[in-house]
């Protein structure tokens, strides 16, 4: 798939198919994240990949009951290493740079998955102690996105963007 269909095609995916996603694509995708930009490039985020279905209800949970987590075989969640952006960058490595580490690695993935005809949606309203404590995380790792991937339940429509007029401003 072209990059721009890639773009254009992407929905957030709310209704997932009981099919489970090839290893070989899962491989693709954390291929994909390992090829994100990052600080530094000090890569200051892990990813966790949760496939048990109790673990993905359990996630429900946390997410404030988006059910939707337990229908997508595969959930990445997507963590910021603070102390590995600060070795180098200080206060604003921990508090920004992790951060943005770990939520482009998660963009990276869901493009990916888009580009392999899966389908994804970006989950941040979370718990974050809850889903560190379920998912038995090490201190120092912050969940910042969950990132649940399968193939499409249904077909979703483009939802309307805001004209370019509104938010590019030139200085």
């Amino acid at each position: 798939m072209d990059f721009f269909q890639v773009l254009e095609s992407r929905r957030s995916m709310r209704n997932y198919a009981a099919r489970p996603v090839e290893e070989e694509k899962l491989q693709r995708i954390l291929q994909a994240v390992c090829l994100a930009p990052s600080a530094g490039n000090l890569q200051a985020f892990a990813v966790y990949i949760v496939r048990r279905l109790e673990q993905r209800q359990a996630l429900v949970h946390a997410a404030f009951d988006q059910e939707f987590i337990a229908e997508a075989p595969i959930v990445l969640v997507f963590c910021a290493e603070p102390e590995r952006s600060a070795v180098k960058y200080g206060e604003r490595g921990a508090t920004l740079y992790a951060l943005q580490d770990a939520t482009i690695a998660c963009t990276y993935a869901m493009l990916a998955a888009k580009a392999l005809d899966l389908d994804s949606v970006w989950i941040g309203a979370f718990d974050e102690r809850e889903v560190s404590r379920l998912l038995g995380l090490p201190p120092g790792h912050r969940p910042v996105a969950m990132l649940p991937i399968g193939y499409a339940g249904k077909e979703t429509r483009p939802r309307p963007r805001r004209p370019l007029e509104e938010w590019v401003n030139e200085v």
